[in-house]
């Protein structure tokens, strides 16, 4: 499988390209800001027969034009795409009154904006079947809880979520299936410098396990979903 995920540096992202890695025959592009974690993972992968290949790229996916260097490095390294794992993502935890202009650009782009643009460039070189999975939250999920600070944090996340929906009526008729699943809490570092103090039973071993699994086997049964991946009722 030629697999390309994006917020691969640390936490859920971090987990998804381990578990990948240690499969056979997979070739992974793996994107961050920061390498440093996936270069030594990259180090750690045995040098077998049919072993996964991990390739880090460093990339701001705030910046302008990032897509242009992001081609250019897949079609390096892939005849095609199998999968694509949109995961990179920002939670800014901040009161409306407090929030700014400034904070409205970051999250978009980063939250949906960047998934927009990975897909866009991308669509011609996806495989037939081939799927892409799209990292969205329970905040963004219709009729979940909604919490105080996280107002442009979930709607960045449901407009994900229907962008979601959009491009799988879109790409169907070329194999491709889109797929969004909306994240409950999860143990990582994002979550615990949003809200100090704040625990949950879920690590980012445990979704990603769900996520590998998902991404690897339901496109061809699923498509156009927003899926609910949490241990709380909406």
């Amino acid at each position: 499988m030629n697999i390309i995920i994006t917020g691969a540096g640390k936490g859920i992202g971090f987990e998804i390209a381990k578990l990948l890695s240690a499969a056979q025959g997979n070739k992974i592009i793996a994107v961050s800001r920061n390498i440093k974690n996936l270069q030594k993972l990259t180090n750690d992968i045995p040098v077998l027969k049919n072993s996964s290949l991990l390739y880090p790229l460093s990339l701001d996916l705030s910046k302008k034009g990032f897509e242009t260097t992001l081609l250019s490095y897949v079609l390096d390294r892939f005849n095609k795409i199998d999968i694509l794992i949109n995961n990179a993502g920002i939670l800014i935890n901040m009161d409306i009154l407090q929030l700014t202009s400034d904070d409205f650009d970051q999250l978009f782009s980063v939250n949906v904006k960047a998934p927009f643009l990975i897909i866009r460039v991308l669509i011609p070189y996806f495989s037939r079947p081939s799927h892409i999975v799209n990292i969205g939250s329970m905040g963004g999920f219709q009729g979940s809880i909604k919490f105080p600070g996280l107002s442009l944090y979930s709607s960045s996340k449901g407009a994900l979520a229907i962008m979601t929906e959009c491009f799988a009526e879109e790409l169907k008729d070329k194999g491709i299936s889109v797929n969004c699943l909306a994240l409950g809490s999860v143990s990582t570092e994002m979550l615990q410098k949003a809200f100090p103090g704040i625990k949950s039973d879920v690590t980012p071993a445990d979704i990603a396990e769900f996520i590998v699994n998902f991404s690897l086997h339901v496109n061809k049964t699923i498509n156009g979903k927003i899926i609910p991946v949490s241990l709380s009722s909406p």
